[in-house]
């Protein structure tokens, strides 16, 4: 099977990621309403930001990695079934 480039597969498997997991961005957001309502510090949403980006870059990192390990190919075996067998005359 042709595998992509890892770095464009990478970037848009995140965007995907960020699209079907807005909850960390629904936090920043309301951070970020926060600021401009009562006044918080603006680096409370940009660590919202930058932890729910991490923890989708990290849960990527771990299921490339699992798929990763099952990669190996099966080893030959003999064929035991007599008569799926080449030598069995028709």
């Amino acid at each position: 099977m042709r595998k992509t480039k890892r770095s464009v597969n990478f970037f848009l498997c995140l965007l995907f990621n960020m699209l079907l997991n807005p909850e960390g961005a629904v936090v920043a957001a309301v951070l970020l309403g926060l600021h401009f309502w009562l006044g918080i510090s603006l680096w409370w949403t940009f660590l919202a930001l930058g932890l729910w980006l991490a923890g989708l870059i990290l849960w990527m990192l771990f299921i490339g990695w699992a798929r990763d390990c099952g990669d190996e190919p099966d080893p030959v075996r003999e064929n035991k079934n007599p008569y799926s067998s080449k030598k069995y005359p028709k």
